[in-house]
């Protein structure tokens, strides 16, 4: 009779995350179709070094870890997800490493979209700081799934903000981070909202967690004006060059 009342929840969670875990990578496609996954069938300029090579290859391998953990708990190998968390600790260090010298290598050749260069560097390093910590915690936290799970699902949503950005339409196009920061919290918040009313409360780790992300957004547009940033970024830049 006690677990009774745990079974719909269980279900609802696998249901969410593998709905995550098959939304995720088709709009990660959608966003580098054009310019990595499919570029052979468009005429998009050659990618500018190695280093963007790599990330595309290491973040490839962090969507796939993430369907494949995901899978793992749905047909309930918690063993097999155990082990495979090692590897994906690495992975994420690598993810946020490669993500670092990918946007200071772009900043030096100025090969961002949109404003100059040093201003909008502060997009990508925010992304990989962000994904540190929700990451950070949930590896802290990898004994006690309900806030592990959560938070691993906020830093997978983080990490298709710039997939979201690259998506060819007019309104995210024309719209800026606006529209591109938008999306993603819709997408936040549709998961949020889904795991809420399936369990009737919000949990402490999505809370958290989302306020984190959404006020780092306005806060990073802020601050990526002014000469404290410029002078910090121009710095990190000279680091590459």
């Amino acid at each position: 009779m006690a677990a009774t009342p745990r079974l719909p929840s269980r279900v609802s969670d696998r249901r969410l995350y593998i709905l995550a875990s098959i939304i995720f990578p088709l709009i990660v496609l959608a966003g580098f179709a054009r310019t990595y996954y499919l570029k052979p069938f468009f005429q998009t300029p050659d990618l500018p070094n190695r280093i963007v090579h790599l990330h595309g290859i290491v973040m490839t391998a962090w969507v796939v870890l993430f369907i494949v953990q995901v899978s793992l708990v749905a047909t309930r190998r918690t063993r097999v997800h155990q082990r495979l968390g090692i590897i994906g600790a690495g992975l994420a260090a690598l993810v946020v490493i490669v993500g670092i010298l990918t946007a200071l290598y772009a900043a030096a050749r100025d090969h961002t979209p949109g404003p100059p260069a040093l201003a909008f560097l502060i997009i990508p390093l925010g992304d990989m700081l962000i994904f540190s910590v929700l990451v950070g915690l949930a590896l802290y936290f990898r004994r006690k799934l309900p806030i592990h799970k959560r938070l691993m699902l906020l830093a997978a949503v983080n990490v298709l903000t710039p997939a979201i950005a690259r998506i060819q339409l007019g309104f995210i196009i024309n719209g800026g981070p606006l529209a591109f920061f938008g999306l993603t919290d819709l997408v936040l918040l549709a998961c949020v909202a889904f795991d809420t009313i399936k369990h009737r409360r919000l949990h402490p780790a999505f809370l958290w967690g989302s306020i984190f992300i959404i006020v780092m957004q306005p806060l990073r547009l802020l601050l990526a004006g002014t000469g404290a940033w410029m002078t910090f970024a121009a710095a990190l830049v000279n680091l590459v060059r």
